[in-house]
């Protein structure tokens, strides 16, 4: 009797989805061969912190880690790292690496992630003037940032304002310059942005809004030492983050001739246009139930679901992505959760008082709740969460009544 071939799965990328991946294999009993490869010298690591607790020196390397390397190699997965994918030939199921070897795939995974959006400006390629997207780059960062530096932060959005607040904790002097009329304008409301701006304003954070950047002025030595703006001011600077948002990683599919745009397209299965091939996480468009259109998501979450459904796939079971988007942040002891996606309400409403610190606002769309942004309040967020999911039509009284017990609506 011949012994039955075993599928060979080649995971390509190494962030939160590809080691989402790797954990339901192995809580699965997965029997197929494994294959990761992964361009950084790690095994799948946390993203999230690098921002936070990992900048501001409160967590290591190790703690980073998904799970540690042996895990994966005790149940036979095959982790190859800092080397990279160079291309894939769909019609012989094979990609080629940048070691000049080989591997033939039945089922290929694309979870490449994103990339940082760079900055056109005259300058920017000056020392002193970083990004943030890998632990190369929270090291690099970390090291720059000594107490009484001058930090710049160009960009308002989630990142920016974590590092906001690491760097401030560090004793370092910040100011953050959003081209926007306000902070975070592109994933909150109003009132979740005003919150923010006053609360890294009292920590003593210089926040400007509507300051685009224009360049950089750069010193003799060729080191950045300050921001100019459109305006013409120039805002002093030791060291410079520029944190403008992501790409998706798309380069790899797109010469092999899977569909993207703005993102590899996937199935509500993760499916791309070949059949053979599936992609999670930040590098993928996708529709669910919760989407009018399709969407590209910048989560954890995201991640995560999708991953659950690549496993499902790869074990021969159909489990569709339909879950609900969320979101968080930390910063100055602030914890801020999100879940679903506010753009096109029609209507908020606030229930506590952002005075107190801890409120949640909730986003309506013909009366259906489409969104809920909570913060330093869980419960407002879970029930938020199961809200969103059944895309209940609430009493806005009721969400705005501090005295009504939210839990009934869940």
């Amino acid at each position: 009797m011949t012994e039955q071939k075993q599928d060979t799965t080649v995971i390509v990328g190494g962030g939160h989805a590809a080691g989402a991946l790797l954990a339901n294999l192995l809580q699965q009993k997965y029997q197929g061969t494994v294959v990761l490869v992964g361009e950084e010298p790690y095994p799948p690591y946390q993203r999230p912190p690098l921002s936070k607790a990992y900048l501001s020196g409160e967590t290591d390397q190790k703690a980073l880690l998904m799970k540690p390397l042996s895990a994966y190699e005790s149940a036979g997965f095959q982790i190859r790292l800092g080397v990279r994918v160079d291309s894939i030939d769909r019609a012989n199921r094979c990609v080629s690496l940048s070691d000049q070897s080989t591997l033939t795939y039945d089922r290929l995974v694309l979870a490449t992630g994103s990339k940082v959006r760079r900055l056109s400006a005259p300058g920017v390629e000056s020392t002193g003037i970083h990004y943030l997207h890998d632990i190369a780059d929270a090291d690099h960062l970390r090291d720059a940032l000594a107490a009484g530096k001058r930090l710049v932060i160009v960009g308002g959005g989630y990142i920016g304002l974590e590092v906001a607040a690491s760097a401030t904790k560090r004793g370092v002097k910040v100011t953050v310059l959003e081209a926007a009329e306000r902070l975070m304008q592109r994933v909150t409301g109003p009132q979740v942005s005003a919150f923010l701006h006053d609360k890294h304003t009292r920590a003593g954070v210089d926040v400007r809004l509507g300051s685009a950047v224009k360049g950089f002025k750069i010193g003799h030595q060729g080191h950045v030492e300050g921001v100019l703006l459109a305006n013409g001011e120039c805002v002093p600077a030791d060291v410079v983050l520029v944190s403008i948002g992501v790409v998706a990683e798309t380069d790899l599919a797109e010469a092999a001739g899977i569909t993207c745009d703005d993102g590899i397209l996937v199935d509500q299965y993760v499916r791309t246009n070949d059949p053979s091939i599936l992609a999670i996480g930040d590098c993928t468009r996708h529709r669910n139930l919760f989407f009018d259109n399709t969407q590209r998501l910048e989560c954890v979450s995201n991640a995560v679901d999708q991953a659950r459904t690549a496993a499902a796939m790869l074990t021969g079971e159909n489990k569709p992505y339909d879950s609900v988007p969320w979101f968080w942040s930390n910063q100055f002891g602030v914890r801020l959760q999100m879940v679903g996606l506010s753009a096109g309400h029609d209507q908020s409403v606030v229930r506590g008082s952002p005075d107190s610190e801890t409120f949640a606002v909730f986003y309506l769309r013909n009366s259906h709740v489409v969104a809920v942004d909570a913060v330093n309040m869980p419960l407002a967020f879970m029930v938020g969460k199961k809200l969103v999911a059944r895309r209940a039509t609430v009493d806005a009284q009721l969400l705005a009544d501090i005295e009504f017990d939210i839990k009934s609506l869940a």
